[in-house]
């Protein structure tokens, strides 16, 4: 490839989505760009495969016009036929660009949730530098085509410029060692002058609580539902994001405790196994 860079955009939402249209315009020239992405709205799967079901690969395009694989599956299949089927004989991707999600995603729900952070978590593993980017907008509007004239499209024109050059400096600074992703954030109505923050993880974002209801035959079923924490400590990223910044949360693929590893050497009793 002559030195040119690898870029895998890949997205929790679909193809058809205006978000990796956005992922796309983030990225165009600054290397060889391939788009892989589920075929159908994926959100919340997290990081899932398909172990049980085959996986079909599509030639599509996405709304802005470029060629685009549309993958019969999860955003982390996506990702897995980027690097095993669709790259091959191009080369290894030098990064993974997953987004952007029409809808924040903070907090250590979504790190474990959110099938925009799960194909960037599948990149991460491979030891790809990865990238998840979420744009927070109203909720009624997080799903649906964005109107030109609206505020979040503007606030997606400047997000663009802001991935951009967060993707620069890692195309060429790269990740220090105990870091596998980052994950970006980006409030409503964002401008040139919005404040940039490193923030940790919130523990919680999500109040989730479940609505029965009765279908026609007096049969009960469920909604998980629920509202959003708006507040958190100063330095977490629902504090941060809700205060009007940019939030970048750099995330390790290892979740071992290890301050606590010290702690559970003392408790648990030494066992030593007998021969009869």
């Amino acid at each position: 490839m002559s030195g040119e860079k690898l870029i895998l955009v890949t997205n929790d939402d679909g193809f058809n989505s205006e978000g990796i249209c956005a992922a796309y315009q983030s990225v165009k020239g600054l290397g060889k760009v391939v788009i892989s992405a589920p075929a159908t709205q994926k959100s919340g799967v997290g990081r899932s495969i398909s172990i049980f079901d085959p996986l079909r690969v599509t030639e599509a395009k996405i709304k802005s016009g470029e060629k685009a694989y549309a993958v019969g599956g999860t955003p982390s299949d996506s990702v897995i036929l980027g690097l095993h089927e669709i790259t091959k004989g191009i080369g290894k991707p030098d990064l993974i660009l997953s987004g952007f999600n029409l809808g924040e995603n903070l907090s250590t729900d979504s790190i474990t949730t959110s099938g925009t952070i799960g194909a960037a978590l599948e990149g991460a593993s491979n030891d790809i530098p990865a990238i998840a980017v979420s744009l927070q907008i109203g909720y009624q509007e997080s799903k649906k085509i964005i109107d030109k004239e609206s505020d979040e499209y503007k606030s997606i024109k400047v997000a663009i410029i802001i991935v951009r050059n967060i993707v620069k400096s890692v195309l060429e600074n790269g990740f220090p060692p105990n870091t596998d992703l980052l994950n970006v954030n980006i409030p409503r109505g964002v401008n040139e002058e919005t404040p940039l923050v490193v923030a940790r993880l919130s523990r919680k974002y999500f109040q989730t609580d479940v609505e029965t209801r009765l279908d026609p035959k007096n049969v009960p079923y469920y909604w998980i539902s629920g509202g959003v924490l708006t507040s958190d400590e100063d330095g977490t990223d629902v504090h941060e994001l809700h205060k009007g910044c940019i939030t970048i949360t750099p995330v390790s693929l290892d979740s071992t405790a290890f301050s606590d590893m010290e702690y559970f050497e003392k408790l648990i009793p030494e066992y030593k196994c007998k021969n009869d």
